[in-house]
């Protein structure tokens, strides 16, 4: 073993064919949930998960790609070297199916209204065992999620939102007579039933049974039935998973968590309130009612960034909310008026953020 470069095994993975062959057993997993052919769906989930592609992917994914790669959990641990990544893969296969998982790190995380949010972060084994499972989970749920969904799900985002948004409340949609009504979920992640949502998870009864250890874990001493911890690779899936048939109660856009319905004059906004709280409550959720209001659509509204209104003479349009633009200013200031660094290294740090801006406050489509 001394003489192997793991180095050179690593950089050696075609990873191309590792995600070509993943990807056709996702598709068949994706395809057999259309054809509600549970039998078939359990056991390709079963295949994915002892697939070494899968494995590969989902240790590179964790030690190489995510954001967050260089975060500790608790065990102290921020990266792998290459022998460790291969020592985790074979970990992974002897014990997918029986996963121990770790306590989390706790790390407070400042919120815009002053509060502060827990984020917690798991070891990188667990995390790569977390993607892991996400890898066979996320393809079965794709097949049931609502069409108006689109956080965290391949190949959507908030620009789909946008344009969602713009083709309920453009002039041809008479969107001047609309009503838009605002949602917050009071602590989504933090306060989501833990039974509730294992319920509708799809999959073989032992990685349940591990999902669930998964929750414990990072579940508070105070209320150790509920919440989903933020920093796990799989939240965001689970989250949706909890979420997922609140857009069939009425017209609507929700990404994650945040949520927006689009009201005709005749529509009785108090029933359709009921209905979500109703909906909200079976996974132990509530509406945070400070953030929640219901607005006619030239009064204008504010949802991921931006800021939409119906003009008077019933022009739809979509501007950046003032809140992300002065967030934006704020930071290109600091960097600006830094002594700290020269004009080559100010123009780099600006470089990123001025480009997600520009992605982000640009206007998609042609307004009508």
């Amino acid at each position: 073993m001394q003489n192997i470069n793991f180095s050179e095994l690593w950089k050696n993975i075609d990873w191309r064919k590792t995600q070509k062959i993943v990807f056709r057993l996702q598709v068949r997993l994706w395809k057999a949930m259309r054809a509600s052919d549970s039998v078939r769906v359990r056991n390709l989930q079963n295949l994915i998960l002892r697939s070494r592609s899968a494995r590969l992917i989902a240790i590179r994914q964790v030690t190489q790609l995510n954001a967050g790669k260089k975060t500790a959990g608790v065990d102290g641990q921020k990266s792998l070297n290459y022998q460790q990544r291969f020592e985790l893969e074979e970990r992974l296969a002897k014990h997918a199916f029986n996963w121990k998982h770790s306590k989390l790190r706790e790390i407070p995380i400042p919120k815009k209204d002053g509060s502060l949010r827990i984020l917690k972060v798991p070891t990188i084994a667990d995390r790569a065992w977390q993607c892991l499972i996400k890898l066979a989970l996320e393809p079965a749920h794709e097949a049931t999620f609502h069409e108006r969904s689109y956080g965290f799900r391949q190949g959507r985002s908030t620009h789909d939102c946008q344009k969602m948004i713009f083709n309920n409340l453009r002039s041809l949609s008479h969107g001047i007579t609309k009503r838009v009504l605002e949602l917050d979920i009071q602590k989504c992640f933090d306060q989501i039933c833990h039974k509730a949502l294992i319920r509708r998870v799809i999959a073989p009864a032992r990685i349940k049974q591990r999902i669930w250890q998964c929750l414990k874990a990072g579940a508070s001493v105070e209320f150790p039935d509920i919440g989903t911890p933020q920093g796990g690779v799989f939240s965001p899936i689970l989250a949706n998973i909890a979420l997922n048939g609140i857009e069939r109660i009425h017209q609507s856009v929700r990404y994650a968590d945040d949520l927006v319905f689009i009201l005709k004059p005749k529509d009785n906004a108090e029933s359709i309130r009921s209905q979500i709280d109703e909906f909200l409550a079976q996974r132990g959720l509530k509406v945070k009612e400070r953030k929640t209001r219901l607005v006619h659509s030239t009064d204008g509204f504010d949802f991921l960034g931006w800021h939409f209104k119906v003009q008077q003479n019933g022009k739809f349009r979509s501007t950046p909310s003032e809140e992300n633009f002065l967030a934006f200013r704020q930071k290109v200031k600091e960097i600006v008026n830094s002594s700290n660094y020269g004009a080559i290294v100010k123009a780099k740090k600006l470089a990123p953020i001025v480009r997600g801006w520009r992605k982000h406050s640009k206007w998609r489509i042609a307004t009508a």
